[in-house]
């Protein structure tokens, strides 16, 4: 692979090459230099791309974040799905190579400085969610925005963790479960029941008492809107 490669085939043949070394040798005992020639690229390149050798491993993260933050900004007609939906292009990303994710996990959990990285990039993702619910539902109480996006982070790390510690593949179907059942016990599971409603019915609407008061009102607003 030449420098002139797409910045994206490029992110992942360097991330790879790093990934490999560090299992095989170290983290401490692999230099930029060994990456970049692992990976046929410049030492400038790489520095130019990453910054550091930390942040190799992190790489995917930052691309990660910064999809999400795109994919949040468009129009949802439920946002507590949309955070979900995150979720799971998050999680699919790495079951694709379950292998590299594993990999990665290892020499992550073997260096004290990359676990305190970790957390603070798991926080990033929290904080993601929990601002982009604040300002797609106004007026929703702060505590029932922090509280869904820790939930579905935590939720989100429990299956992840169980990919990158055992030999079988966990699908995201998994993940789709667990988080249908985060959004039920929240309170903010959608509707599946479809209803046929003529233009001047009077519906009565039942909500569970543990959902917030701002989905309450943006579920109202919706359906007095169509």
């Amino acid at each position: 692979m030449s420098d002139t490669a797409s910045p994206s085939a490029a992110n992942t043949a360097v991330v790879a090459a790093a990934i490999d070394l560090f299992s095989e040798q170290g983290f401490d005992q692999t230099s930029v230099e060994q990456i970049a020639r692992a990976a046929g690229v410049s030492r400038s390149t790489f520095f130019r791309q990453f910054g550091g050798k930390d942040d190799v491993i992190f790489a995917d993260h930052e691309l990660l974040l910064a999809e999400l933050r795109d994919y949040l900004a468009q129009s949802h007609d439920d946002p507590w799905a949309a955070v979900c939906e995150a979720s799971i292009r998050v999680y699919s990303h790495f079951a694709a190579d379950p292998e590299l994710a594993r990999r990665r996990y290892a020499v992550v959990r073997g260096v004290p400085t990359l676990r305190d990285r970790e957390i603070v990039t798991v926080f990033r993702y929290e904080r993601l969610f929990d601002e982009y619910l604040r300002s797609a539902l106004p007026g929703l109480d702060p505590l029932d925005a922090v509280g869904f996006a820790a939930l579905v982070t935590a939720v989100h790390n429990h299956v992840l963790r169980q990919l990158l510690r055992g030999p079988k593949k966990v699908p995201v179907a998994v993940l789709r479960r667990a988080l249908d059942d985060a959004m039920r016990r929240f309170g903010v599971l959608p509707d599946s029941e479809e209803r046929d409603a003529a233009p001047d019915d009077v519906v009565v609407a039942t909500f569970p008492r543990r959902m917030p008061l701002a989905e309450v009102a943006r579920r109202l607003r919706d359906q007095l809107d169509t």
